[in-house]
């Protein structure tokens, strides 16, 4: 998108207030441009025909047709960059399925989400989304029953991963294609508080592989992954022969907490050659530095490739400094990593 072009935005929310506030609070950025609001899915399909906006936003809870069921109608006639708004629910996670490239959470003072916060999120997510690939449908493969064992006892010990827009269902199609008897899988995806509990327990009940939000004192073991809750970052220690991860709350690195960095630099120090370091489609440089770190010390490292990545930021800027040992469109990144762990 040119950068003297304004992001034309369509809003797409039943509450009347909340569209003003929506409409007002994202106006007041200089390169968005509110070109239309509608009151449910089907005023909303008229009103892309007629104002042709660059994102839409749209609520999940909305009349005669649900945000996530509008959503998987809508794409394939009109390929659209949605950002979904929702209270935290696990319903998010079925619009990122359906093809959303982002969300945010509504204001909620329990959480101490203000609506200055939720705006300026917002508004960052916009932008984000104005230069982000549309989605593309999902194709899944069937997962080999387990991993061959190398016969010079070379398998890895931990395989990394980290990810930001895009990356809920990226994780998912590369972890459904692994089987149960992986390594320990240790994992940083941007995501807010209590949804990395919600995506946790949906890709526990999905997957051949246990998942569960990384709790203090849990052990890296096979067959086992560890997601980072959203609000703090996260480690792994060696411990004797064994890996435990560690959790803390901080300042952001790399913009983030937690911060793909601080997770694979402290897997390279920890596994040096005996890891797998992956980099997913993402806004920014998150994890760039620190797999490179994990490539100096020997690990073997993966980069999604930009056609398949919904922003290819952070995989691009670790490829770029040689961070990336092999680059691989989605589809192919799963075998890959077994490849990886088998030679």
């Amino acid at each position: 998108m040119p950068q003297d072009k304004k992001i034309r935005v369509l809003i797409v929310d039943d509450s009347a207030l909340f569209r003003g506030v929506l409409s007002k609070g994202i106006s007041a950025d200089p390169d968005i441009v509110v070109v239309g609001t509608a009151v449910d899915p089907f005023d909303a399909r008229d009103k892309i025909v007629e104002t042709d906006p660059d994102v839409m936003i749209c609520d999940v809870v909305m009349p005669k047709m649900d945000g996530i069921e509008f959503i998987r109608r809508l794409l394939p006639q009109y390929p659209l960059r949605v950002v979904v708004v929702s209270s935290v629910s696990a319903a998010v996670l079925d619009a990122m399925n359906a093809g959303a490239v982002d969300f945010v959470a509504k204001p909620d003072v329990m959480l101490g989400r203000t609506q200055a916060m939720f705006l300026d999120e917002l508004i960052d997510k916009i932008k984000i989304a104005a230069s982000a690939n549309i989605p593309k449908p999902k194709t899944f493969q069937e997962p080999p029953k387990s991993v061959p064992q190398s016969g010079a006892g070379t398998t890895k010990r931990l395989i990394a991963l980290g990810a930001s827009t895009g990356g809920t269902e990226a994780l998912f199609n590369i972890l459904s294609a692994l089987p149960p008897n992986m390594p320990g899988i240790v994992i940083v995806q941007h995501i807010p508080p209590v949804f990395s509990t919600l995506f946790a327990e949906r890709l526990n009940k999905s997957l051949q592989l246990r998942v569960k939000e990384a709790q203090v004192g849990d052990y890296v073991e096979n067959g086992l992954v560890l997601i980072a809750p959203g609000d703090q970052h996260m480690q792994v220690k060696k411990l004797g022969n064994r890996l435990r991860v560690e959790l803390s709350a901080g300042e952001k690195v790399s913009g983030h907490c937690p911060s793909v960095d601080v997770l694979f630099n402290s897997v390279a120090t920890a596994c040096g050659k005996d890891a797998v370091g992956v980099i997913l489609t993402g806004m920014g440089s998150d994890g760039a530095k620190g797999l490179l770190a994990m490539r100096q010390k020997g690990a073997k490292t993966i980069g999604q490739d930009a056609a398949s990545s919904v922003v290819y930021g952070m995989p691009k800027v670790a490829f770029d400094i040689g961070a990336v040992e092999k680059q691989a469109p989605l589809d192919s990144i799963a075998q890959a990593i077994i490849n990886a762990v088998t030679t």
